[in-house]
């Protein structure tokens, strides 16, 4: 073996000594964690200023009551309540086709064009084609700009040059086929795909209903706007606790909704549980630390020692945090039922000392493990 698979292996018996004596330690104490690996033949240093502390903070009601705190007070983001707004009229663009009527000048009619014989339902409507540079051909208007327009101010501009031929023309103007602008709804919703927008404004509501609604894996906390290049976080059930509508919520052109997964929020809980596994979050996006130990079958009685229950968050960041709970204490599972969980956050149960020293037996000394372990179980 090369001296760097020697040094690696040494890393990782150093790095599993550190998490077990960090999960063994005493309520407010810190574990320490090695530095980063240097640049010089990825050795740790060992010099205290290379270290990191990280804080074990004990879940108790001062903590519950701050976090509480720091939820209900905290205000929307200023682009989230920028989202909010009333609609606009639907501006014309591109392949869009509009009905264009002057009353009372049949010499026109001619103009309004004719279904075509066996036309699909998909084919645009009769009418005036838009053309990829936003304009419109018109008789006796000639060319019209229309792209960004809503229908009121087209009406005006045709108005305007008619009255040059005709006195007074009556001119209607209408949509007949939308085929412009559309939205792009993803992820956990029933039927995901591209959605046409037309003079009827579109919510975020709206979409996701035309979507088919959410999936049961959706996670509602967790729906993402993405508008010209720039991520939009909405929460759509803390948006109704707040007393905000997700209706006032408009989509427009070019918009992409993505409803996150459930899966994708999951929190790890491993130890000395009867089943250890992924626990995903409510539909609302809440799930408490008791929930996910319930989900996971509860503490096993046999090994897991129940005051040494940890949950370890950001643990990928530079900042990882590291919270304790004694689930022995008369109150911990009221305290448990409080402390809610984030996605990607990690519940680990600790064991009792006698299992984890005959567990490091059976790594260490499997031949001997079954005769000490004889020995201590008969004082």
């Amino acid at each position: 073996m090369s001296s760097l698979g020697i040094r690696t292996g040494s890393l990782l018996v150093f790095a599993t000594a550190t998490l077990l004596s960090g999960c063994g330690s005493v309520p407010g104490q810190r574990m320490i964690t090695p530095a980063a690996l240097q640049d010089t033949g990825g050795d740790y240093s060992t010099e205290p200023s290379a270290q990191q502390q990280i804080p074990i903070t004990d879940i108790n009601l001062a903590l519950l009551r701050k976090m509480n705190t720091m939820q209900t007070s905290t205000t929307l983001p200023p682009q989230t309540v920028a989202l909010f707004g009333k609609p606009t009229a639907y501006k014309v663009g591109p392949g869009d086709v509009l009905q264009i009527v002057v009353w009372d000048h049949p010499e026109l009619a001619a103009a309004l064009g004719q279904p075509a014989q066996n036309a699909k339902t998909t084919d645009a409507a009769p009418g005036f084609l838009i053309d990829e540079s936003g304009d419109v051909q018109f008789p006796y208007a000639g060319t019209v700009h229309v792209a960004g327009k809503d229908v009121a101010s087209i009406q005006k501009e045709l108005h305007r040059r008619l009255s040059n031929v005709y006195q007074k023309p009556e001119v209607t103007v209408r949509v007949a086929s939308f085929r412009n602008a559309q939205v792009y709804v993803d992820g956990e919703v029933r039927t995901p795909g591209a959605q046409s927008l037309n003079d009827i404004p579109m919510s975020l509501t709206t979409a996701i209903s035309q979507g088919g609604g959410f999936s049961p894996n959706a996670d509602r906390s967790r729906v993402e706007l993405i508008r010209n290049g720039v991520t939009y976080q909405i929460n759509v059930d803390d948006l109704i606790k707040r007393g905000r509508n997700p209706s006032d919520i408009y989509l427009q052109a070019g918009d992409m909704l993505r409803v996150a997964s459930r899966e994708d929020s999951g929190v790890y809980v491993m130890g000395e549980v009867n089943k250890p596994a992924t626990i995903l979050p409510m539909r609302n996006g809440s799930l408490t630390l008791s929930q996910a130990i319930s989900d996971s079958g509860s503490f096993d009685s046999n090994t897991a020692a129940a005051r040494q229950l940890f949950v370890i968050r950001n643990s990928m960041s530079d900042s990882p945090q590291v919270y304790h709970l004694d689930a022995t204490s008369p109150v911990s599972m009221l305290l448990a039922n409080q402390f809610e969980l984030q996605p990607k956050d990690v519940v680990y149960v600790g064991q009792g000392g006698l299992v984890r020293f005959n567990r490091v037996l059976n790594l260490l000394l499997p031949a001997i493990n079954a005769a000490v372990t004889g020995a201590v179980l008969a004082k």
